[in-house]
Formats: C-alpha cells, sequence, structure tokens
C-alpha cells in the first residue's frame, strides 16, 4: 500500500507559524510520525508540500499512476480553489482532507471547503493528530 501525504501552502512554517493555533510540531515532524505510523500500518509513505497550486494539482495527478490514497491538507486553497476539487475529483483514488486547526472556530471564510464534497473523510482540529487519524482512516477504507 502506498499513500501520499500531501502539504498546501504554508505548512512548511509549522512549528514557527501561529503556534497557539497551529501547534509546536514542524513539518518534518509530522512527516516522521506519518512515515513511522505507516510502517506500523503496512503502508509506504510519501510526503509532499508545497506553496503553489499548479504543483499541488500535478502531485495528485501523479499520484493517481502510484498511491492507494491521499492524506490531503490543502491550507488556505481549501477555501478558494475549484481547480484542486477538480483534481481530487478526476483521480479517482481516496483522499482524506484533513486540517490542523477547528477550521469551524475560525473566520466564517474558513467553515467553507470546497474540496470536502470530492474527498472520503475530513479531519479537523487535533493539530498533528488530525494527519494521523487521518491516515488510520484512509489505511482503513483502502483494505475494505
Amino acid at each position: 500500500m502506498k499513500i501520499l501525504i500531501l502539504h498546501g501552502p504554508n505548512l512548511n512554517l509549522l512549528g514557527t507559524r501561529e503556534p497557539e493555533i497551529y501547534g509546536a510540531m514542524t513539518l518534518d515532524d509530522i512527516n516522521n510520525k506519518m512515515i513511522e505510523l505507516g510502517k506500523e500500518l503496512g503502508a509506504e509513505i510519501k510526503c509532499l508540500q508545497s506553496n503553489h497550486e499548479g504543483a499541488l494539482i500535478d502531485a495528485l495527478q501523479d499520484a493517481r499512476t502510484w498511491a492507494d490514497g491521499v492524506v490531503f491538507n490543502p491550507g488556505g486553497y481549501t477555501h478558494t480553489s475549484v481547480a484542486l476539487r477538480d483534481a481530487i475529483s478526476a483521480i479517482v483514488i481516496p483522499v482524506i482532507e484533513v486540517h490542523l486547526s477547528n477550521v469551524y472556530a475560525r473566520e466564517e471564510f474558513r467553515h467553507t471547503s470546497l474540496v470536502s464534497a470530492v474527498c472520503k473523510g475530513k479531519v479537523t482540529g487535533f493539530g498533528w493528530r488530525s494527519y494521523d487519524l487521518g491516515l488510520r482512516g484512509l489505511v482503513d477504507i483502502i483494505k475494505v
């Protein structure tokens, strides 16, 4: 089983960016935890981050050729990108949307996700554990 962990814009700043909202863990810390969890769950994990919408679309399209699923934190693109929504819909493999913060406890514009409707599930508000829960859920979906 092969899974892509895909991180959107500004997540490369984790650990220093608004730690009261996003926590103190760095992106490398999260990636290392997901790689280790993947080993426990029998999944090979590849991690990728980009601040560029087109690069995220390219990564999703590429994943359909090698991955069994994707855990995806689209960051701010969650609320703005029809193109990412269309890419998720087009690739056919399951995608789990994750967010570190509870988007529903934040600004009104964060309450709307353009990608949720084409994802198999969504985990929000558990800090780095959102990735953990998303990966566990994705592995269960793939195994069925």
